[in-house]
């Protein structure tokens, strides 16, 4: 096969229906829109410390596949956390910034990463990868949230592959939420009830809006809800108004706003993206506290959703051990590294070795201390 790779400093070089045509427009992370929605409200790029850097293989025909990539300053909005690893190397006298990032930023959602449907076109993404690090003095290239599939693609490539969890509800063809339910232990069953039933006593409604419901003034109020957790949480948020109002232009289709509102004024809200399968939880926040109102609009109401609409799973982002008892079990996700220093590489070898054996045996204890009745 001959094919050409090249770099591209913005999403808008790549045309749209190209882009998406290769694969991508199949997760909602993956898509030109939303790629350029991060692109065009100033969320990366510039100061931020990621810079664009997308890379595209061509035959002499057509686009053959895509892979969203930035040259990272830092290690922020990641989720595969590899700070040590740049202590590491910098304490043995090496650069571990820049380096390439193939992701989809401040998401910790797995999906494609080498988009193209030929296995020899991925490789030819991740060798494009590695030479352009070579060429450029980037310490590495580091490809996160990518599927099993490439995984296992990436490793026979000479990538170093990473095993880390989170924690996803599976639809196991429930009926409905009680249909659920039935499936956990009685305890776990009572408890779950008795935190909906507190939830709802926050004193007004809780709306799922989608599409043409979500009206501009509805991201105002989220807007407050975004910053108020991403200053707790981050220092700062990683997103800009401005990228709010790009969704509800470019994907109000693909969201579903969970907002509670008590006479008229929305109080917290949840925000969710829906693929074809899946639906995946994202931001939340809150101008007031009320008991369990936060395990009900971003855990509860996303499996409502999921089981009304007949989707496989919930993914509701990165960490949380309180997702276990509401009934989101541990669930590998996968991620590649490629480093240039031959001495650094062996050294991650070694330890992403034990972290995979680590992180296997605490999967096998959670799941055995899921909420689900023994046998």
């Amino acid at each position: 096969m001959s094919l050409t790779v090249t770099v591209h400093q913005a999403i808008a070089e790549i045309p749209a229906a190209e882009w998406d045509a290769t694969g991508a427009g199949r997760n909602p992370f993956t898509t030109h829109r939303f790629l350029a929605a991060l692109e065009d409200s100033a969320s990366v790029g510039g100061q931020t410390g990621w810079v664009p850097a997308h890379l595209a293989a061509r035959d002499e025909d057509s686009l053959l596949g895509v892979a969203p990539c930035y040259i990272k300053l830092h290690s922020q909005g990641e989720y595969i956390f590899d700070h040590a690893w740049a202590d590491a190397l910098e304490r043995a006298g090496g650069q571990y910034y820049p380096k390439l990032q193939c992701a989809v930023p401040f998401t910790p959602v797995t999906g494609p990463r080498l988009i193209a449907n030929d296995p020899a076109v991925q490789t030819g993404l991740l060798n494009a990868m590695a030479q352009f690090c070579t060429q450029n003095g980037l310490s590495g290239a580091h490809v996160t949230f990518c599927t099993e599939a490439e995984a296992r693609l990436g490793q026979n490539a000479g990538f170093l592959p990473r095993t880390t969890q989170q924690f996803h509800w599976v639809n196991e063809d429930y009926a409905d939420y009680e249909d659920f339910l039935s499936r956990l232990s009685s305890r776990k069953r009572k408890n779950l009830r008795k935190e909906r039933s507190r939830a709802q006593e926050f004193g007004g409604r809780i709306l799922r809006l989608q599409g043409d419901e979500i009206q501009p003034g509805h991201w105002d109020a989220f807007w407050a809800f975004y910053q108020d957790t991403g200053a707790r949480k981050w220092g700062r948020p990683y997103l800009t108004r401005n990228f709010f109002d790009r969704l509800h232009e470019t994907m109000r289709d693909d969201a579903l706003l969970v907002l509670a509102e008590r006479d008229g004024v929305p109080v917290a809200g949840a925000l969710n993206l829906v693929g074809p399968d899946a639906i995946y939880g994202r931001y939340w926040g809150a101008v007031e506290e009320h008991a369990f109102l936060h395990f009900e609009m971003c855990y509860h109401q996303a499996i409502d959703y999921a089981i009304e609409h007949g989707l496989s799973r919930v993914e509701a982002g990165a960490q949380g051990e309180h997702k276990l008892a509401r009934g989101y079990l541990p669930t590998e996700t996968y991620s590649l590294h490629w480093v240039a220093d031959p001495g650094f590489r062996r050294a991650l070898e070694d330890y992403l070795l034990r972290e995979r054996e680590a992180v296997g045996e605490e999967i096998e204890f959670l799941r055995d201390w899921g909420p689900f009745r023994r046998g």
